[in-house]
């Protein structure tokens, strides 16, 4: 047991001392260097993707979203404004019938033909919600 341990003891700096080391050819690399290569294909660098500026979707084009999250993005819009109806109806497009049914979910409100109403209408479901991460 004493062998083993007095073994690692003399191995175990060396290995960390070999990893640290690297000659100073190696770490210098001229300005026109190709890429890293993996057979003959380019080595695939692997980060963070950059963030998303505020107003864009931060969901990628091939994943739509949540209506609960467009609903929220539309939330994010000046209170009472065109802009907010506009948003909500790019979601729901409005279909107004002459005696609408009461609303039942945020789905119904499009049959609403007064656009103060459809917004009002919108703005008590998507208040209920809750606050989901982004």
């Amino acid at each position: 047991m004493r062998q083993i341990i007095l073994a690692l003891a003399l191995l175990y700096p060396a290995a960390a001392l070999a990893q640290g080391a690297t000659p100073p050819a190696a770490t210098a690399q001229p300005a026109a260097s190709p890429p890293p290569m993996v057979g003959d294909k380019p080595l695939v660098q692997v980060g963070k993707k950059p963030a998303a500026k505020k107003g864009e979707k931060s969901a990628t084009p091939g994943k739509p979203q949540s209506i609960a999250l467009r609903l929220q993005e539309c939330q994010d819009i000046d209170d009472a404004t065109k802009d907010r109806l506009i948003c909500y109806d790019a979601i729901f497009k409005p279909q107004p019938k002459p005696k609408p049914p009461a609303a039942k979910g945020v789905s119904d409100c499009h049959f609403l033909k007064e656009e103060d109403e459809r917004l009002t209408c919108y703005n008590g479901f998507a208040d209920k919600i809750p606050r989901l991460p982004r």
